[in-house]
């Protein structure tokens, strides 16, 4: 099993939604993501819970979570950050952990609508860079 730690700054939208999408549809295929945020807010955003949900991808067992906590995971074949935030304060993984950035704009504070275009970039950006990385 491969595992992807995606990162950005409250873990409580982009990374989460990306780590649900991952597992949804990279899991069966040996793919599995962690996520966590470098300040994480320590709630999961309604929006993001809700779009998932619709995707069949919620578990209740997504949270907020910080690096440290989530570091037990690993270790990681792949870090990917998805808020510039994170990736300016990413910290220092082994030279054989390979990092990556694919940037998504933050739908907290916005209409449910903006969580379906995040989700929906997320499977069509971030998918298919992970499958890459991590499959082929």
């Amino acid at each position: 099993m491969k595992k992807v730690l995606i990162l950005c700054t409250g873990n409580s939208c982009r990374s989460i939604i990306a780590e649900a999408l991952v597992n949804r549809y990279l899991g069966p295929k040996g793919v599995e993501a962690f996520s966590a945020g470098s300040r994480p807010s320590g709630r999961v955003n309604p929006n993001a819970v809700k779009v998932l949900e619709e995707e069949g991808a919620w578990n209740d067992k997504y949270r907020s979570k910080s690096i440290d906590e989530v570091s037990a995971e690993g270790p990681f074949d792949l870090v990917v950050t998805v808020c510039d935030n994170a990736k300016e304060s990413c910290p220092v993984f082994p030279a054989s952990v390979k990092t990556l950035h694919v940037g998504f704009e933050d739908p907290d504070g916005k209409g449910y609508e903006e969580f379906v275009k995040t989700k929906d970039l997320i499977k069509e950006r971030l998918l298919p860079i992970v499958e890459k990385e991590l499959l082929q």
